[in-house]
């Protein structure tokens, strides 16, 4: 038969065992039943709900490399064989770094007959039993593909995320919304078991996919009782006490149903006293997000710093004005005053809980870690944290000498070593002298710019000051990427003054300047090619609301394929 091989067992004298191949030019895969001896009492655990005997049972973990997908599924082949069962693994390589995933794919067989079944290599959509999934998307992408169906599968997933290469690149926020895949999850599920096995397992000292594993146990899915699978887990030896560890973990949430991650307990925070009574005058519904600010501020440089944070946001609360933008300017000025210098770059990399992190997420207990950072500042950062008025005259002719693009210095530094290590050191030492920098100069004359357009907006229009109050969120990055995004953020901050100043002339309401500036900014958030796009756009509202032609302007906007 066309497609059709037959395999050798492995063992003497025994019969073969059919698989089915999709091509001649695949590789076959390995295929395995189980062993003559009878399984002992209380290895093979009466099928669980769904269920049935003589059925082909089909596992599928779709999992990115280091998340121990491979190994995950020789622990269910081999509780498999444990139980009594014929089993059989395979797997399609993907690609690295979050662009695809390597696909593993295991069949159980729980019939009784003597003729082994025919395997195959790959799942059929809408007829799989078990989603396996070490990280939340994968689950999204099973479901694109068509691979679990609502009658059917039970999906044991994590809850955690490790973003895709295409949700790193964008240059605004493209994180695929956890909540539209927990919705997805639970629609194309027949049972969901879905927590964040991550956490649970660096608080228990183990895997993911050993914590997984012991949900899948619990969730009936397979006749394979837990002492089958603890038993496979010892057979493979790797870290086995630490993987046990985690297979009872996940065992027991798995018993609990736990459909949602579990909301990690966030530390109180406790202001100052010498701030405790500037609190007083924000909203209670504020407070949580200010304070979380007031702690971060604090870490990056003082209480004085927190104080002058307070001092701006604090003209946007209070009397008639709008919530919702004391939010917006809350979150944003709190991310942009903690603005990442060389100072701030050199404390977090010589901070005794980075190294710790680095030392446990290695699994290093007495041997030595060493680590080396890659450095490329430009002449911007390098001056950027010496006294404005030592460096001024100098970054004034850096600018003439090199409009695009500043020279950069790439080092390797050892942070590890001695001399490595003090070269960070010292360089955070500057912290003190942060207020009076050059770089501080140049971003706070921003901040106070964007918050002075802001409190004109909100005159005029509230949603017009909402759009303007996020378009802070424009002005991000490094070296060159940071000039070219405060470039594209002076354009909007001065693009939105003017069409709602004309609008206002004219009697308007500043609805076609809300549109333009919330336009303007998700262009240039769709990345560099936009910017262009979104300037002439601009410069085309700003022509017709000059005509006094609004109607005209919106269509512009509308016509650009970014309005709202």
């Amino acid at each position: 038969m066309r497609g059709l091989r037959r395999l050798r067992r492995g063992r003497a004298r025994r019969r073969a065992l059919s698989l089915v191949l999709r091509g001649a030019d695949r590789p076959e895969s390995l295929a395995v039943a189980p062993t003559a001896r009878a399984a002992p009492p209380g290895r093979h655990r009466p099928p669980g709900h769904g269920v049935t005997e003589g059925r082909l049972l089909s596992v599928l973990i779709p999992a990115v490399g280091g998340q121990g997908g491979g190994v995950l599924a020789e622990w269910l082949v081999d509780a498999g064989l444990v139980a009594g069962h014929a089993a059989h693994g395979t797997s399609i390589p993907g690609v690295a770094q979050r662009t695809g995933s390597t696909t593993y794919y295991v069949e159980i067989y729980a019939g009784d007959r003597e003729e082994p079944p025919t395997f195959s290599l790959y799942p059929v959509p809408g007829a799989l039993d078990v989603l396996l999934a070490p990280e939340f998307l994968e689950v999204g992408r099973a479901i694109e593909l068509g691979f679990p169906s609502p009658e059917r599968t039970t999906i044991v997933a994590s809850t955690h995320r490790l973003f895709s290469i295409h949700e790193k690149m964008a240059t605004g926020r493209a994180i695929h919304p956890p909540g539209e895949l927990e919705a997805a999850a639970r629609a194309f599920s027949r049972t969901l078991v879905a927590f964040d096995a991550l956490a649970v397992a660096r608080e228990h000292g183990s895997e993911v996919n050993a914590v997984l594993l012991g949900a899948l146990a619990a969730s009936d899915a397979l006749p394979i009782g837990p002492e089958a699978f603890r038993e496979a887990i010892e057979r493979k030896g790797i870290q086995a006490e630490a993987n046990l560890r985690g297979f009872d973990v996940g065992l027991t949430l798995g018993r609990q149903r736990a459909e949602t991650p579990r909301p990690s307990a966030k530390r109180p925070f406790r202001a100052p006293p010498a701030l405790a009574e500037s609190l007083t005058v924000f909203p209670d519904a504020l407070r949580p997000l200010v304070g979380e600010a007031l702690t971060r501020l604090i870490d990056y440089q003082d209480e004085k710093y927190a104080t002058l944070y307070l001092e701006r946001l604090a003209r946007f609360v209070g009397g008639d004005r709008d919530p919702a933008l004391a939010e917006i300017v809350a979150r944003q000025l709190a991310v942009w005053m903690t603005y990442e210098d060389a100072i701030r770059v050199a404390d977090l990399k010589t901070r005794a809980s980075r190294f710790e992190r680095i030392r446990r997420e290695a699994r290093v207990k007495d041997g030595e870690v060493e680590v080396t950072d890659f450095l490329k500042p430009d002449l911007d950062e390098i001056y950027g944290v010496l006294p404005y008025r030592l460096v001024a005259p100098f970054a004034r002719w850096a600018e003439r000498r090199w409009p695009r693009g500043r020279p950069t210095v790439g080092q390797r530094v050892k942070t590890t070593t001695i001399l490595g290590f003090l070269r960070l050191w010292l360089l955070a030492r500057l912290r003190p002298l942060r207020p009076v920098s050059y770089r501080a100069q140049w971003e706070h004359e921003r901040m106070e710019r964007w918050l002075t357009a802001v409190r004109r907006c909100a005159e005029w229009n509230s949603a017009l000051a909402c759009e303007v109050a996020r378009a802070a969120q424009l002005v991000k990055g490094y070296g060159e990427v940071r000039r070219r995004m405060t470039g594209a953020f002076d354009d909007l901050i001065q693009r939105a003054l003017q069409a709602g100043s004309l609008e206002t002339l004219q009697g308007g309401h500043a609805s076609v300047a809300t549109e333009l500036t919330a336009a303007y900014r998700r262009l240039v958030l769709q990345g560099p090619d936009q910017e262009a796009k979104a300037a002439a756009l601009a410069a085309d509202v700003i022509s017709r609301l000059e005509k006094n032609e609004p109607d005209a302007a919106r269509a512009a906007i509308t016509g650009s394929g970014a309005g709202g």
